[in-house]
Parts: C-alpha cells; structure tokens; sequence
C-alpha cells in the first residue's frame, strides 16, 4: 500500500474537467509532506551524528557531472548507464548526467580539489540522486542516500570500521531484522582468472541465458551473478566461485576482514554470489539486507574500489564506502516501531487584544532568545480566546502562553498544559522561559 504521507504525481491527464491546465509532479519523484520530512530529520541527524563520531566529515556535492565521469567509473555495461541515467546535452553541447550515485562524484571531487596526494579521507554527504526505473515502493527515480567513502587506507581495519559503523546505526536508530552478508572480489588479477571460468561455464550453457545475460557475457560476465532474474538462478547457483580462485593476498585481507567482524562482536554471513552491480569494486563487497520491506532488502551496501581514482584520471589511491538510501532506511524504521518525528511546536501564544499580541511577539522572541531549544508559534489572525485556544491544541503544542490585557498589565502570563489536562497556572513574564525549559524537560 502506498504511503499517503508521500504524495505521488497525480492523473495523467495535464486539463481539469472545465479545460484548465493542471500542475503535476513527476512520476517517481515525490514530495515528502510535513510530517514525513518531521521522521526524516529526526533519523538523519542519528545517521549523522553515528557517521561524524568515526571521525567523517560532510562534503556536499553538485548534482549534475559530466556523463562520462559516470560512464567511466560505474561501467559502460551496466543497466544503469545503459538504461536509467538522466543525461542531456546542455547549451554548450555538453554531455552532462544528474547523479546516478554519489561515489564518482566524491572521487571526482577529490581529484579536482587535490585531496587525495599523500592524504587521508573520511568523508560523507547526502542528497537526492536520479535513476529512470520503474517506480516502486522503496525505490523512486528520485531517491536519497547517504554516502560514506574512506580514501588512502589498504587493509581490511577500514573496511571493518565501516561496515561496525552500521552495526552501531542500526543499534541508535532500534532497527532490527538486518543480516549482513560479505564476500570478496579479490585483485584485477584474481578477477581475470575468474572472468575466464565464467566465461567458459556460461558459454557452454548459453542457450539457457536471457537476453542481459547474453550481453554481458562478452562484456562483463560477474554481472550475470547480480541477475534478478528467477529463472536464471539455478544457473548462478552451479557457476564457479570467487573464493576458490583468490590470490594469497586477497585471501588474507577477506581473512583480517572476517577476523575483526568476529573480534567485533559483528554477526555476518559469506555470501559467494554477492557482487554488487557497478563496475569499480575489487576486494570486499558487503550489504546490510532486511526481509521487513519486500523485495526491496538492500538498506546499506558498499565495497572496497582501489582503482577507480586512478581510472577518472588521478593517483592509485585505495578507497572503500558505502551508500544507504533513505527512503528504505525511513520504511525500516518505520516497520521497527521507531518514533516519528514532530513538526509541532512546544509553546503556543495565545493573544487576544493588539496589546497583547504585541506583547506576545514580544514575549516569543524573548523565548528564542535563550537557545533553550523551545519551538514556539504565535497565533496570527486574531481571534478569540475559545477560538485560539482550539488552534494551539491542533497545533500539538506541549502548551498554551496566554496574554490578555489583564495579564499584560500585571507582567504575567497563563501557562496552560495542553497534553496533560493540568491545571492552568500564572508565570511571571520575566521567568517564562525558565518555566517552559523546565516543564518541557520533564516531559522528556
């Protein structure tokens, strides 16, 4: 069922019933409503803060990248630059793709910014990203992610921290139902061998392939692994296996890597057919699946991808991150009981008369002047008291402040409880804000 809180494009029709033009939005890019986008902060600030205590720091990138930033970094034989991308040419006859996925970009900002010579970098960022797909729940043309990459280390410790960095996610946001599941992908070397298995044992079974898997085998025949295809599966399951073909130096870093997961107190699950669906990945491949949200079970995924600085253009640098995408991070959340986020204020000034709306407006900066963290909404278009009073309880405010002429005169207002049914009390104008910060602690 889809979520009413996210509002989808509507009839496809562009003219109402009397001929006028419609406005619409399009299709799988949706507008998230207040109380949605209430949910999203809240789990986005955690995700945040989670990521910047492992020593990450923010880097906010621009939408749209030259299109062969993508094509050269995620593979020209992929379904997404085959198929999904949103590439235009701009008024210069540029070639230029709004972002299919954020680590092309990140690498490529490095390589503008010169920040990976004889450096280390944790970096983060957040932001919508664009695939042509078919929409579907958990999955939009427009959808967000969080992106996490690590550049300059070579063992498996980063890859460690990285995928206990999750763990430690999902603990903070009380996400249960995720199993982790790893492999490896070993060097080009081992890739080649392997490539070549492949390619023998798909070519002798060619007639049972479909039509992608037909094309990626000349091209890309690991791709063929990441079929989602039912009838294929079989197929898959008898095809050669990865780790049966690792160098000794690959073998040991998927050994370290195992080693500190368990050291860790991480719970996994090898999985050999795991090969995650871009080009640039070598060495570790993880993802963090759940079986609470349909098919749609990848929350987190990411890899190790040492050479795909090297390959847009600058030094060999080793790098490893993952990507989490929102919307399936939000419905997981959801599906584990987590809380929703509020857009409600905690204090709503209730001011009959000009004086005391004047004093009101007064008496909520006042409010906002301490930093006590208290949201507060003055009532605008007068009214009534009865009339007011009935908008600060729609408003869900914790409170009402109250200000009449009467109140004005004295330097006091009412404090109403809104949510309790406690009694109605005088505060002096002057210890207000102490007032509130203190009774709004106690409900927390």
């Amino acid at each position: 069922m889809a979520d009413p809180r996210i509002r989808a494009p509507g009839p496809a029709s562009k003219t109402d019933d009397t001929g006028a033009v419609k406005t619409r939005s399009i299709r799988g890019m949706n507008d998230l409503l207040p109380e949605v986008s209430a949910t999203w902060r809240h789990v986005e600030t955690i995700v945040r803060d989670v990521i910047e205590s492992y020593g990450y720091h923010e880097i906010r990138l621009p939408i749209l990248e030259y299109t062969e930033v993508f094509a050269r970094a995620i593979g020209e034989v992929t379904d997404i630059v085959e198929k999904e991308m949103y590439t235009f040419r701009d008024r210069n006859d540029e070639s230029l793709t709004m972002r299919p996925e954020a680590t092309a970009g990140m690498v490529r900002a490095g390589i503008t910014n010169g920040l990976f010579h004889n450096q280390r970098q944790k970096l983060w960022t957040l932001g919508p990203m664009f695939r042509y797909e078919k929409p579907q729940k958990g999955r939009y043309r427009q959808f967000h992610q969080f992106d996490v990459e690590a550049m300059g280390s070579q063992g498996p410790d980063i890859d460690a921290e990285l995928i206990v960095m999750c763990a430690r996610l999902w603990e903070r946001l009380g996400l249960g139902r995720l199993t982790l599941q790893i492999n490896t992908l070993g060097s080009p070397e081992t890739r080649a061998r392997y490539r070549d298995e492949l390619v023998a044992y798909f070519s002798a079974v060619k007639n049972q392939l479909d039509e992608d898997s037909i094309r990626r085998l000349g091209k890309n025949p690991l791709r063929i692994l990441d079929s989602k295809n039912p009838e294929m599966q079989a197929l898959i399951a008898d095809a050669p296996v990865m780790t049966d073909y690792l160098d000794e130096a690959s073998a040991a870093h998927f050994d370290g890597l195992q080693s500190l997961l368990n050291a860790a107190g991480v719970p996994f699950e090898v999985n050999p057919r795991l090969v995650r669906g871009l080009d640039y990945y070598n060495l570790t491949v993880f993802e963090w699946i759940t079986d609470a949200l349909g098919s749609q079970g990848a929350v987190c995924a990411g890899g190790r991808y040492d050479g795909l600085v090297e390959k847009l253009g600058g030094r060999s640098t080793p790098a490893i991150g993952w990507a989490m995408g929102v919307e399936r991070l939000i419905g997981l959340y959801e599906a584990c009981g987590g809380s929703p986020g509020t857009t409600a204020a905690d204090v709503y000034i209730v001011a009959a008369g000009d004086a005391a709306f004047a004093a009101g407006m007064s008496v909520a900066e006042q409010i906002r002047d301490a930093d006590a963290g208290i949201r507060v909404e003055l009532n605008l278009g007068g009214g009534s008291f009865k009339s007011q009073l009935k908008r600060a309880d729609k408003s869900g405010a914790e409170f009402a402040v109250i200000l009449g002429e009467d109140e004005v005169a004295r330097g006091e207002a009412g404090l109403k409880p809104l949510r309790s049914g406690g009694e109605q009390q005088r505060v002096s104008l002057d210890k207000l804000t102490e007032s509130l910060a203190a009774m709004l602690a106690n409900k927390h």
